[in-house]
């Protein structure tokens, strides 16, 4: 196997974990504040994360890094969780996983500009085109509530393709995993501080759905889901590559309607269905 066939089934296996992570922050906003979620769930990867890096006594990145590690900390650690956790106060997981539409064109985007790929510009028509698709299907939904949610979700998808593009590049030298764990680690001290400022009074309204949401979003979302999504935007691509995240959608509308029994309309279903329509010609383009 060739090393982009591997960094496609790298990328999907981080994409399928990807997939759960709206669901479980939707499960975990219910018993716990966001603020407190976000910075919870950095704190307890980044403590791992510490833990992995001290077991295999890596080493410490070079002093020229620490500004690209800390972009990534800034996109994937605090920004995507945060202002998705939020997001979901206002919106249901069912519909907040049709804006991860976004992601492959935002990734695209700022792997053209911090990973120097250039993709053919039939690449563009069609990732704009899955974006397009995306935009309308929120735009028909309407009122002022959801549109909080909305554009909160596109604020998370710019700071995550941001994230994943800088982590893809920087993970050419560092290595996948060592990349999303020197983030975490990087900002572990601020996540410990928040963290230790805004956690509640008692715990004894946290449900065991909650624990396990943030569980999750803890270990899957925000540490082991990048070891394999980092590895497969490295080997196989930027571009090419984060068009998996084309097919997160779909699997997040299945989880969210199997675990939180949310209701997923046909006009959701066909949104997603379009958009998936469009990685095949996205991926034949991407170089």
């Amino acid at each position: 196997m060739d090393g982009q066939s591997k960094g496609w089934g790298y990328g999907f296996l981080g994409m399928l974990i990807f997939s759960a992570s709206l669901p479980a922050t939707r499960v975990a906003v219910m018993d716990f504040d966001p603020v407190f979620l976000t910075v919870a769930r950095a704190s307890i990867a980044g403590l791992v994360a510490g833990a992995l890096l001290a077991a295999f006594r890596r080493k410490r990145p070079a002093r020229a890094d620490l500004p690209s590690l800390v972009v990534v900390a800034l996109g994937v650690v605090v920004g995507f969780p945060l202002l998705t956790a939020i997001a979901l106060l206002h919106m249901s997981a069912a519909r907040s996983v049709v804006f991860i539409a976004f992601l492959p064109l935002a990734t695209a985007v700022f792997g053209a500009i911090r990973g120097g790929e250039r993709p053919r510009p039939a690449f563009w028509l069609f990732s704009l085109l899955g974006a397009g698709v995306a935009a309308g299907f929120a735009g028909l939904q309407g009122g002022e509530a959801s549109w909080s949610g909305e554009l909160l979700m596109i604020a998370a998808v710019v700071v995550c393709g941001l994230g994943y593009a800088e982590g893809a590049t920087l993970s050419r030298r560092l290595g996948g995993w060592q990349v999303i764990s020197w983030a975490l680690v990087v900002s572990l001290p601020v996540s410990l501080a928040i963290a230790y400022a805004v956690m509640p009074a008692s715990f004894s309204g946290v449900g065991g759905a909650a624990w396990a949401g943030l569980a999750y979003v803890s270990l899957f979302s925000m540490l082991i889901g990048f070891v394999f999504w980092y590895r497969g935007l490295a080997l196989g691509g930027i571009a090419a590559v984060g068009q998996l995240q084309l097919l997160q959608p779909f699997f997040g509308l299945v989880i969210a309607a199997v675990l939180l029994h949310e209701a997923v309309s046909p006009a959701m279903i066909a949104a997603t269905v379009a958009v998936v329509a469009c990685v095949a010609g996205a991926r034949r383009y991407a170089r």
